[in-house]
C-alpha cells in the first residue's frame, strides 16, 4: 500500500501542476474523518478555486477526471467521489490494501524506518542531580526521552542520548552535610537536624557505606571511602558517586541509557562559563547594575533582563546552561532538545536570548523544549506521596517494582508531556482490556499463539495470496497497519511518542475486531495463508511500534 499511495501522490501532484503550475508540491491525501467516506480524502480544489476563481465542486470534477485517467488511479483505485464543497473521497482497490501485508513482511523490523541521512540530533533528558533516588516524574523524562530517541532513529537520524548533571553548587553542599550529620549519629527530628537537609533513609546507607571504607562505582566515576565522619570533602566525592551509581541501576531496571554523562562543572573548570561571559560582555550585550552583571535579554524576546553574575560573584544557573548549549553546537548538533519539567519553562527564553546574543551562528529556536508535568500515583485508590527510601517522594524503581518496567513506559507514555497524569497501580496490574499496555501485548501474543497453533513456515507467508482479503474487518486492519510509517514520522515530527500508544491501541481493536469476525485457522489453504500472512503483518508492526517505546512483545501472556 505504500507503493501505491506512493503512486498515487504522484499522479495527484501531476495532475495539480496540470490546473496551476507550482500547486503540485502541495499534493497530499488525508484521512476521512468518518471511515464509510473512503480510504484516503484530498482538499486541493477547495484550497485552490480561490486563486483559480473556479468553482471549488466544478474543479474537484475536472481533477477527479483527470485523476481517474492516470495508470496510477486505474491501478489502484476503485472509485473517486466528490462531497460537500468539493472534497474528493478516494476508495481503494484491495489490491492496494493487500499489498501492504507484502510490504511488513519484506521489510519486518525495518517495516516504518527510513533511511539514514546523515544528519545528527542530540537529545537530553533525565539529567538528575545526584541528591537522591530517581522519582517519577525523572521517569516520565525516562521513558519521553527514550521514546523520543528511538522515534528520531526510525526517521534516518543519528541519534546522541545525553545526561547532563550537576556535580557541585549548594544542593550537592546540603547532601554531604546531611551524610556527615547521619554518619554523626543524627537523624531527621533530632535537634539540630537541618530544615534543608535530605531526610530519606538513603542518607543513612551512604553515611554507613562510607564509615565502612567502601569503593562505589558508577558509569562515569569511582570513590573509595575514606571512613572519616570529619571528611566532609571525601563525603560529598563519595555520596555523589554513590548516587550516580543507584541513578545507573534505576536507569538500568527502566531499560534507559545515555552515550554520555556531562557535568556542569566541568563548564566551569574548563573555563567555558567564564568564555561565554566575555563573549557576551565584548558584544556589548550586557550591563553593570547594583552590584550585579545583566544580559540584555530583552533584545531577544525575554520579557526582562536577566541577571547574570550576581553580587557575590556566583553565576545565575542560565548561564551554564548558555556554555552548555554553545558546546553542543560547537560539537556538531544542529539539532537539539532538552526533555525537562515544566518548571523549567522561564528558562527558555534566557537560553535562547543567550546563545542569540553570543553570535556564534546559532540559530533562533535553538534548542528545542519537550516539557513535561509531574505524575501523581494512586494505589489502592489512595494517592501516594511519600516513599520511605526517598523520605517525600515515590521512587521510579518503587513504580518499577511495584508494577513492571513494561507498564511504566506505557504509562508515562500515554498521555501528552504537557498534561497532568495520574499513574494507576492498580490499573497497571490488571490483565483485562481496561489496561493499555496489556490490552496491546496481549493481542501480539494472541497472534503468536494462531502462528504457533499453525506451526508452518513463516517465510512461507510473504508469498501468500492475499486475494481473498476482503471482509471489511480485514481490510480496516490493513489499512490500519498502512498508517504506521507515516503515523512514526508525524510523531517525531510533533515530539509525541504518545501518538505510538494511541496507535498502538488503534491497531491492537482492530486486529482484535479482525480475529473475532474470521477464523484464521480454516481448512482451505489458500485462504488461511492469506489470513495468516495479514496476522503475521500486525505482529510485525505491533513489535515495532512497541520497540519504539522500549515495552516488550510477548509471545505468551
Amino acid at each position: 500500500m505504500l507503493q501505491a499511495k506512493q503512486e498515487l501522490l504522484a499522479a495527484l501532484a501531476s495532475g495539480l501542476e496540470q490546473l496551476s503550475p507550482g500547486a503540485g508540491e502541495k499534493a497530499a491525501f488525508e484521512s476521512p474523518k468518518v471511515a464509510s467516506h473512503g480510504d484516503f480524502a484530498c482538499t486541493a480544489a477547495m484550497q485552490m478555486a480561490k486563486p483559480l476563481k473556479r468553482n471549488p465542486r466544478q474543479l474537484a470534477e475536472s481533477l477527479r477526471e483527470a485523476l481517474l485517467a492516470t495508470p496510477a488511479f486505474q491501478r489502484w483505485v476503485d472509485a473517486i467521489e466528490i462531497a460537500g464543497p468539493g472534497f474528493l473521497n478516494i476508495r481503494l482497490k484491495s489490491a492496494a490494501k493487500q499489498e501492504v501485508v507484502r510490504e511488513v513482511l519484506a521489510s519486518g523490523a525495518g517495516f516504518g524506518q527510513q533511511p539514514l541521512h546523515g544528519q545528527r540530533v542530540l537529545v537530553e533528558y533525565v539529567s538528575a542531580n545526584p541528591t537522591g533516588p530517581l522519582h517519577v516524574g525523572h521517569g516520565r523524562q525516562g521513558a519521553l526521552g527514550d521514546a523520543l530517541c528511538n522515534l528520531y532513529a526510525t526517521q534516518g537520524w543519528n541519534v546522541h542520548r545525553e545526561f547532563y548533571y550537576n556535580d557541585a553548587g549548594v544542593q550537592i553542599n546540603t547532601l554531604a552535610t546531611s551524610v556527615q550529620l547521619r554518619a554523626r549519629g543524627l537523624k531527621p527530628g533530632d535537634a539540630g537536624w537541618p530544615e534543608a537537609a535530605y531526610n530519606g533513609d538513603y542518607i543513612q546507607d551512604i553515611a554507613d557505606d562510607f564509615l565502612a571504607g567502601k569503593t562505589v562505582k558508577s558509569d562515569d566515576r569511582e570513590f573509595t571511602a575514606s571512613g572519616d565522619p570529619q571528611d566532609l570533602d571525601g563525603m560529598r566525592l563519595f555520596a555523589v558517586a554513590y548516587l550516580r551509581h543507584e541513578q545507573d541501576l534505576d536507569l538500568q531496571a527502566f531499560a534507559v541509557r545515555f552515550d554520555q554523562y556531562y557535568l556542569e562543572s566541568s563548564l566551569y573548570t574548563s573555563g567555558k562559563v567564564d568564555a561565554v561571559v566575555q563573549r557576551l560582555r565584548d558584544a556589548g550585550k550586557t550591563y553593570e547594575q547594583d552590584g550585579a552583571l545583566w544580559l540584555k535579554s530583552t533584545e531577544y524576546g525575554d520579557d526582562k533582563d536577566r541577571v547574570m553574575r550576581k553580587g557575590d560573584g556566583s553565576y545565575t544557573y542560565f548561564v551554564p546552561d548558555v556554555a552548555y548549549h554553545i558546546t553542543k553546537w560547537e560539537r556538531g548538533f544542529t539539532k537539539v532538545v532538552n526533555i525537562q519539567g515544566t518548571d523549567h519553562h522561564g528558562t527558555i527564553a534566557r537560553v535562547r536570548a543567550g546563545l542569540q546574543a553570543a553570535g556564534v551562528g546559532i540559530p533562533q529556536g535553538y534548542p528545542d523544549y519537550v516539557l513535561h508535568t509531574m505524575v501523581r500515583v494512586m494505589r489502592g485508590g489512595q494517592e501516594v506521596k511519600i516513599s520511605k527510601r526517598a523520605g517525600s517522594y515515590v521512587t521510579l524503581r518503587d513504580l518499577i517494582e511495584w508494577t513492571s518496567k513494561d507498564a511504566v513506559r506505557f504509562f508515562l507514555l500515554s498521555r501528552k508531556p504537557d498534561t497532568e497524569y495520574v499513574f494507576d497501580v492498580d490499573l497497571a496490574l490488571a490483565q483485562n482490556n481496561d489496561n493499555p499496555v496489556y490490552y496491546v501485548q496481549y493481542a501480539h501474543a494472541r497472534i503468536c499463539s494462531v502462528l504457533a497453533a499453525w506451526g508452518g513456515d513463516p517465510g512461507r507467508l510473504a508469498g501468500a495470496d492475499l486475494s481473498s482479503l476482503e471482509h471489511p474487518a480485514a481490510q480496516n486492519l490493513m489499512l490500519q497497519v498502512a498508517r504506521y510509517p507515516e503515523m512514526l514520522t508525524a510523531a517525531a515530527a510533533d515530539f509525541a511518542p504518545h501518538d505510538v500508544t494511541f496507535y498502538l491501541r488503534e491497531l491492537a481493536a482492530a486486529y482484535h475486531s479482525y480475529y473475532d469476525s474470521e477464523r484464521i485457522l480454516v481448512a482451505d489453504e489458500k485462504l488461511k495463508t492469506a489470513r495468516l500472512a495479514l496476522v503475521a503483518a500486525c505482529a510485525q508492526v505491533l513489535h515495532n511500534g512497541l520497540a519504539v517505546l522500549g515495552v516488550s512483545a510477548p509471545a505468551k501472556m
